[in-house]
Order: structure tokens, then sequence, then C-alpha cells
């Protein structure tokens, strides 16, 4: 999003062609991921990744 408006395209129009709201992504673009909850996603994944792969002992 902001490299389309930094070549002057407006968010609104981007979003409304992507067809996402606006109010769902000013709350993200306010409150973004952290870099604690980024870590935590990645070991949750790579768990869910373990245990997929060997039930038994993942």
């Amino acid at each position: 999003m902001s490299e389309l408006a930094a070549e002057n395209i407006p968010v609104a129009v981007s979003l409304r062609v992507l067809k996402l709201s606006r109010q769902p992504y000013y709350r993200w673009l306010k409150h973004q991921v952290t870099d604690a909850e980024l870590v935590e996603a990645y070991r949750a994944n790579a768990l869910l990744d373990a245990h997929r792969d060997d039930p038994e002992y993942g």
C-alpha cells in the first residue's frame, strides 16, 4: 500500500481495487505485528510442521 501511495495512487482507490475494507487496513497500520509476535508465529508454524511430518514424535 505504501508503495502505491508513493506513486500518488490514493489508498482508498487501492483498497477498492483489491476489494479490501479501509477500516481493517488502518487498524492494522496503527497496530502492526511486533517482532515478538512474529517470532512466536514462526515457532508455532515450525511445531505444526514437525507434528504434521511425524505425528508420533512431533
